[in-house]
């Protein structure tokens, strides 16, 4: 998944080919039989929780803030992170990326807690740069969870970014299509007990000041039909190793790669109420408020006013 390969031409400032937007089908899938959805059923081959990495990568929580994480404890980390279910092209692409991200950007990843063990959730991210599916990798794995991403759909077949897709059990998003296809593998993935990351914006912010801006409500529709959690999670610093326009990463100085996790969104009162409008925009409005918030706290500083 190198957001260096090879891509299709696309606008600076326009979708990222690497985290589609969430799908909004034009009108809810047809699953849906009862108001409140049934709890993700626990399958046989559901992930499984790996204390002893999510221990090694907590450990740095005690850290003074914006202190970055500690080579030894990013070398155990890859050491002991979830080798299975990840595919041969995805896993492939996650050993040779760890230790070059180790070396071209510090780490200081936090909050890691707050994401599930185990069990069916759903990662609502800001983006800020093509490299961000990379760092979510990393900070996900090294709490012993394997992310699975959407991305365009054209991207299954291209040579070098395609192999990592094909087998790593992400999902595609057809831009043409209505949608439906994608959504429903993603609530799928969700059901069987996957940890799909979501980029609510589906592309880099328009403004150049990096604060989130409006975002589709995919995402909150994956969320009241599954009932899964939402984990909002904000990072910050992979602009600068890689800024959208740039075709090549900022080596000097190293940046710091931070990644904040939150607790969930509380979004009880309105799971079931996929198909209102008014439930969709208002579980976005929350989901990307928490987003901001966990941002803001990354960067110290208070975000702009948000428009309703």
């Amino acid at each position: 998944m190198s957001s260096q390969a090879p891509q299709p031409p696309l606008p600076h400032d326009g979708p990222s080919p690497l985290a589609a937007a969430p799908p909004e089908p034009a009108s809810a899938p047809a699953v849906e039989k009862a108001p409140h959805p049934p709890a993700a059923p626990q399958h046989a081959d559901q992930p499984r929780p790996h204390p002893l990495v999510r221990r090694i990568a907590q450990g740095h929580d005690r850290r003074p803030p914006g202190r970055p994480m500690r080579l030894w404890r990013k070398l155990l980390i890859w050491l002991a992170m979830p080798r299975r279910d990840r595919g041969f092209g995805y896993g492939f692409a996650i050993e040779v990326l760890w230790p070059v991200l180790m070396a071209v950007a510090r780490w200081d990843f936090r909050g890691g807690r707050h994401l599930p063990k185990q069990g069916g959730v759903l990662l609502a991210v800001n983006h800020l740069s093509h490299v961000d599916p990379i760092v979510l990798v990393a900070y996900c794995m090294a709490q012993g969870r394997i992310p699975r991403f959407l991305a365009m759909k054209e991207l299954w077949a291209m040579r070098v970014v395609g192999a990592p897709l094909r087998g790593g059990r992400h999902i595609p998003v057809d831009r043409k299509a209505s949608g439906i296809e994608a959504y429903r593998a993603a609530v799928d993935a969700v059901n069987r007990g996957e940890c799909v990351v979501v980029y609510p914006e589906g592309g880099f912010p328009d403004e150049s000041d990096g604060w989130p801006q409006k975002a589709h409500t995919g995402i909150a529709r994956m969320a009241l039909e599954t009932g899964a959690p939402v984990i909002p999670v904000g990072q910050w610093g992979s602009n600068h190793l890689l800024p959208p326009q740039a075709k090549v990463g900022t080596l000097v100085p190293r940046a710091t790669l931070r990644v904040l996790a939150g607790e969930p969104v509380d979004l009880a009162d309105l799971v079931g109420k996929q198909k209102r409008g008014s439930a969709l925009k208002e579980a976005t409005d929350r989901i990307m408020g928490r987003v901001t918030d966990e941002l803001a706290i990354l960067r110290g500083e208070v975000p702009p006013a948000r428009e309703h």
